[in-house]
């Protein structure tokens, strides 16, 4: 008898949709939430370098909630490529800005394998919108109880 190791093919790979809802959600652990549904860590048949994740749709990304003072005290660094372009911002100001829904896209992104093109494909899965509805009913998407997983995945305040 002997011992074979299941490798997943690409072909054979069939994607879900899922819909989060992220209100009052705590933005660490919806980014892990999601990292692990894009990459398919969830699947007992998960092959590392096959795109095996689902297509995950977070509604409502613009009421996520950080814990603690983060709000005010963590800082996004980034450079503009010239010297000394260094520039950095705070979440209170991207949440409160154009596109607050790059807080929940940074945290996810940096979740997921660095400069790799697996990666960058498996990003392109997540859709993130700031309202509670999206266009995606085609695809019959399986709506998840995140906050009902955990009570520290909420934070009412």
């Amino acid at each position: 008898m002997q011992k074979i190791t299941a490798s997943l093919k690409p072909a054979e790979v069939e994607k879900k949709w899922i819909v989060v809802d992220a209100e009052n959600a705590v933005v660490g652990r919806l980014a892990t939430f999601i990292a692990m549904r894009l990459r398919g860590k969830h699947r007992p048949d998960y092959t590392p370098h096959v795109d095996c994740g689902d297509f995950v749709v977070v509604i409502n990304a613009d009421k996520v909630k950080f814990t603690g003072k983060k709000l005010d005290d963590k800082v996004y660094y980034r450079h503009t490529g010239h010297p000394g372009g260094v520039k950095e911002t705070t979440p209170r100001k991207v949440l409160g800005g154009r596109f607050p829904e790059r807080v929940l896209e940074k945290a996810v992104e940096r979740m997921l394998p660095k400069e790799s093109p697996l990666a960058r494909k498996q990003l392109t899965h997540l859709l993130i919108y700031n309202t509670g509805e999206h266009p995606h009913q085609a695809q019959n998407p399986e709506v998840v109880d995140f906050a009902g997983r955990n009570a520290k995945n909420i934070r009412s305040l």
